[in-house]
């Protein structure tokens, strides 16, 4: 080998081993023994995070919400038993246990193979990625999206629209998507919209902007709705949460009752969020 071949060599070999050192590193392989991961993305490369450390909740800590409870919990039984089930879509008001309501599936049904990965908004068009990845895994996923709302011409939007039922490629059958949003269509909806509706055949045909912002809601099989509290109904939350924290109820104290509603008044809310708030300050004052 001539010396200036061999300068050559040396020179392509000190340039390759600078562009891997700028190389981001491989992503860890998944931890499958985790019982829910997280997405997380790094210039360009995405891998599975698991969560050990679980803000474990039950079924029966969601209160006044039962309606909603058996039907999520339905569906997410018929899943894990390997029967047909739907992606589901949880909307309505913030703090009524929309999201608790996913967590509580996973502590009910984790012993029966159901897992949970958190997919934020922004890292949904890795969501075919993450299908390939969990596909011939034995365990059953659930793609869970909280808080879900997009704007005009967000790509995400049309990746997600892909997956629930958009693509010849279908979704395999141990993957189901569960989202909470505030918006029953995940998109915002204005009054032009309704200017573009045309009427024909005594019929109204909504405009082209309407049928987008249907279309994702629509696929998904089973809506949920949640509602705020009634003053009752937040009432029945405290006294859960304050059972649950060690705090003795033997006798329902006005002055407990009085605090709970101060504390909804200065939140200017009475969800099961504000309840859950109230009672671990309350409980935390008591053990003081």
């Amino acid at each position: 080998m001539s010396p200036e071949l061999e300068r050559l060599l040396l020179r392509a070999e000190h340039v390759l081993a600078h562009f891997e050192a700028l190389l981001p590193p491989a992503p860890p392989a998944p931890d499958w023994s985790a019982l829910a991961h997280r997405w997380r993305t790094r210039q360009g490369r995405g891998w599975l995070e698991p969560l050990h450390n679980l803000h474990r909740i039950r079924l029966a800590d969601l209160c006044d919400i039962d309606e909603q409870k058996e039907r999520v919990a339905t569906n997410t039984r018929q899943f894990v038993l390997g029967r047909r089930a739907n992606n589901v879509l949880l909307t309505g008001a913030r703090g009524t246990g929309k999201s608790s309501l996913v967590r509580a599936v996973l502590t009910e049904y984790a012993d029966q193979g159901l897992r949970v990965i958190e997919v934020d908004k922004t890292d949904l068009t890795d969501l075919p990625h993450i299908v390939e990845l969990v596909a011939a895994r034995p365990e059953r996923f659930i793609l869970f999206c909280d808080d879900l709302s997009f704007e005009d011409g967000e790509p995400a939007y049309k990746a997600l629209k892909s997956v629930l039922d958009g693509s010849f490629a279908a979704v395999p059958d141990n993957v189901l998507i569960y989202a909470t949003s505030n918006r029953r269509h995940l998109m915002p909806e204005y009054m032009s919209d309704n200017l573009q509706a045309r009427h024909g055949d005594a019929e109204i045909h909504p405009g082209e902007a309407v049928e987008e912002k249907i279309s994702l809601s629509d696929r998904f099989g089973l809506w949920v709705s949640f509602y705020s509290f009634t003053q009752d109904e937040y009432l029945d939350i405290v006294r859960h949460w304050l059972t649950v924290f060690g705090v003795s109820l033997a006798a329902w104290e006005e002055s407990i009752r009085a605090e709970a509603l101060l504390w909804s008044q200065m939140r200017a809310s009475r969800t099961g969020r504000v309840a859950w708030q109230f009672a671990r300050d309350f409980a935390g004052r008591t053990d003081a």
